[in-house]
């Protein structure tokens, strides 16, 4: 079951491929065409790959979230546009929030939960964003309300990552972590590019770490499916 679809992969790959040669070579055009397949071709591999769970939370969660993230991509590529496409990727946070709630194995007990533990750990998070937010905060003008929301949905998207310590199997927190982390990354330079000063090459910084995030958040999934060690809470750490 889990490899149907490599083709897909294949779109996926070329797709990345070919947006980063049109960034670099300035094919603005180009990029209406070959942006929207980057995340087309991860949406139809993980719908093609996980056909034993149809119909489940979990399946339609992570694909609107990357539905979502193909109508950011292409809203982004008109900068009129900017703000509905910060309001796809809010949805699709939202989405991958959910999804990474359902790929723990086991129950929340807010009974057990130690709280300094989780926000000392999370702290490395809170401290990125709020940086970033604090370089950027002058130039935001009316756009200060829903860029702190989409903030606070990212930093809650990359802390949920963090949350599924112990409680799924190594390769998939790694992946779906470090793609949470790279998610963060990518939307920091986004940030700072446009409201803060010009970055050197930061539509391929942005791109760059993009794609790796959504690869790594699918394939983070899919190897939850594949593999889903249970680990009782006492052992999770917080």
């Amino acid at each position: 079951m889990y490899r149907k679809g490599i083709a897909w992969l294949y779109l996926f790959l070329l797709a990345a491929v070919a947006d980063m040669a049109f960034l670099t070579q300035g094919e603005s055009q180009l990029r209406y065409f070959s942006k929207p397949l980057i995340v087309t071709g991860l949406l139809f591999y993980f719908l093609t790959s996980t056909k034993s769970i149809k119909g489940s939370i979990l399946r339609k969660s992570v694909a609107a979230g990357l539905v979502f993230s193909i109508a950011g991509d292409s809203l982004l590529l008109f900068s009129n546009l900017f703000l509905y496409g910060l309001g796809a990727f809010l949805m699709t946070h939202i989405c991958y929030i959910i999804a990474f709630k359902l790929t723990q194995n086991h129950g929340f007990n807010p009974l057990k939960v130690n709280f300094v533990q989780t926000f000392l750990f999370n702290l490395p998070i809170y401290i990125a964003a709020a940086f970033v937010y604090f370089l950027i905060r002058k130039n935001l003008q009316d756009l200060q309300v829903p860029v702190v929301i989409y903030i606070m949905a990212i930093v809650m998207m990359t802390t949920m990552a963090r949350e599924r310590f112990g409680r799924t199997n190594a390769a998939s927190f790694w992946q779906v972590f470090l793609g949470a982390v790279l998610f963060l990354v990518s939307d920091s330079i986004l940030a700072l590019n446009r409201f803060y000063q010009p970055i050197e090459d930061a539509g391929v910084l942005i791109m760059g770490t993009y794609t790796m995030a959504q690869l790594l958040i699918v394939m983070g999934v899919r190897s939850h499916l594949i593999d889903p060690k249970k680990i009782t809470p006492e052992k999770t750490g917080g």
